[in-house]
């Protein structure tokens, strides 16, 4: 079958590979779609400590079941039938430890990961391992959930964690920095499911700006190039400044900023990661002390989160198919990661 594997930074190959063969208690898919996102490119560049080489990456996976192992049913309670249409989870959490045992499944310490540990979806077949189906991480496509939307359920489920730790009330004033799909999906969730009053979206591309605008309609767009983002928010909000401040890039001064434009009692989300090389920002611990600001990580999400991403998308309360702007064959995958680090579409999906 083809694949794409990595070999090391900037030497990653589409080839053919043995088609992999299914255990008796694991799950064989046949990807329908495989998205990609801004952590595919920085692997494709940096690789990753926790992946080893050669591997199949991809880890935005939705497919066709064309074989279940002997034991699957018996062993994890899940009847999988040949033709199911299933979407898998990225983050595997150990189901055991401390965190898993008090539902904290997204900080999972022993935490593996999909086209990590275990090869990927940017291949024609993948096998789903048992680290997966034992924590309940094969999930059923809603009927009128297509491939490509299922694709984009782990990127969504990861917003859902950071939004449930963020407490977004009906009415409150929202801001996005970061133009990008996880953005956009931000924006919907806030709104679609938590009742947001007006969503405001930041970023520095002003075509990228452009492009998520007309999907997602946030009420207004700030572009950081051109204008004092902190001072456009407080203007807006009459000096009151945001209730929630979601942070979906990986630039250190967003955070800086988020800080500064949180209203009383506000609610910050650092929801990109910084890069290891400058993990580190200035913060007025006086302004966080004196507005009694609430400051949250959010990392990936848990296998639940998955669930509830595909029963939003099937709901329509999260909209994702019109944010799925570029599809791909495998054969052009390293055209997908090019599209994606130009920010060239919105979410652009892989098609074996």
């Amino acid at each position: 079958m083809k694949a794409l594997r990595f070999y090391a930074p900037e030497d990653v190959r589409v080839e053919e590979v043995p088609e992999p063969e299914c255990g008796p208690d694991e799950v064989k898919l046949k990807v329908r779609n495989c998205s990609t996102c801004g952590t595919d490119v920085k692997i494709l560049h940096n690789g990753h400590q926790n992946l080893t080489p050669p591997r199949i990456t991809g880890h935005e996976i939705a497919g066709e079941v064309v074989e279940v192992g002997a034991d699957v049913a018996s062993t994890y309670g899940a009847s999988w039938s040949v033709g199911d249409r299933a979407q898998v989870i990225a983050a595997v959490p150990c189901g055991e430890c401390y965190e898993c045992r008090k539902g904290w499944m997204a900080v999972c310490q022993n935490q593996t990961s999909v086209g990590y540990q275990y090869d990927g979806g940017f291949a024609e077949y993948m096998i789903v391992p048992r680290q997966v189906l034992a924590v309940d991480g094969l999930n059923r496509i809603p009927d009128g959930v297509g491939f490509a939307e299922a694709s984009a359920a782990e990127p969504l489920a990861c917003a859902i964690n950071a939004q449930e730790l963020l407490g977004i009330e009906e009415g409150d004033t929202v801001v996005v920095f970061g133009a990008g799909p996880i953005g956009c999906m931000h924006i919907r969730l806030a709104r679609g499911v938590h009742g947001a009053g007006p969503v405001y979206l930041v970023d520095v591309n002003a075509d990228r700006l452009a492009m998520s605008a007309d999907a997602v309609h946030p009420d207004e767009v700030i572009d950081g190039s051109q204008v004092d983002v902190v001072e456009r928010v407080l203007e807006l909000t009459g000096g009151r400044g945001a209730d929630v401040v979601i942070t979906a890039t990986a630039a250190n001064v967003t955070q800086e900023q988020a800080i500064a434009m949180a209203a009383r009692n506000g609610r910050i989300s650092f929801f990109g990661g910084l890069p290891k090389t400058n993990p580190t920002i200035t913060c007025d611990s006086n302004v966080v002390h004196y507005r009694q600001l609430h400051i949250h990580g959010a990392n990936g999400s848990a296998p639940e989160h998955n669930k509830r991403a595909l029963d939003y998308i099937a709901s329509g309360q999260v909209p994702v198919a019109d944010l799925i702007t570029e599809h791909v064959p495998l054969e052009r995958v390293l055209d997908a990661f090019a599209i994606v680090e130009k920010g060239a579409a919105i979410k652009v999906t892989v098609e074996p």
